[in-house]
């Protein structure tokens, strides 16, 4: 039997930019995720710290060292530029895996997004 854990998060980062017309996804900062062991296209859950939204996409990379987090799509409307997220990302492993895995946190500094 395998359980879904929590293999990745993102904790509380701002929105930068909110895109209604994009296709649909988060697009992250790179150094953010590479630094969660998170890849593009990896489903995630999107916690909103501001108005308690909790809802699902996949990422997109964004630019390097940039800050950028940018809801696009649909859950532009979930969002408003300026609200703080937690990005978690799941593994699927088994209850003994789960046990002694560590999961990648990254803290980054909540007012540019950056790694200090």
């Amino acid at each position: 039997m395998l359980i879904q854990v929590v293999k990745s998060k993102i904790h509380r980062v701002k929105v930068t930019q909110a895109d209604l017309n994009y296709i649909g996804s988060i697009t992250i900062d790179e150094e953010l995720m590479e630094a969660a062991e998170i890849v593009e296209g990896e489903r995630v859950q999107i916690v909103n710290v501001n108005n308690g939204e909790r809802f699902e996409t996949y990422t997109i990379k964004g630019e390097k060292k940039s800050g950028v987090i940018c809801l696009n799509g649909p859950a532009a409307r979930r969002v408003a530029v300026g609200d703080t997220i937690i990005i978690i990302g799941y593994g699927f492993m088994t209850p003994d895996e789960a046990r002694s895995f560590k999961p990648a946190l990254v803290f980054p500094n909540e007012e540019t997004n950056l790694i200090d």
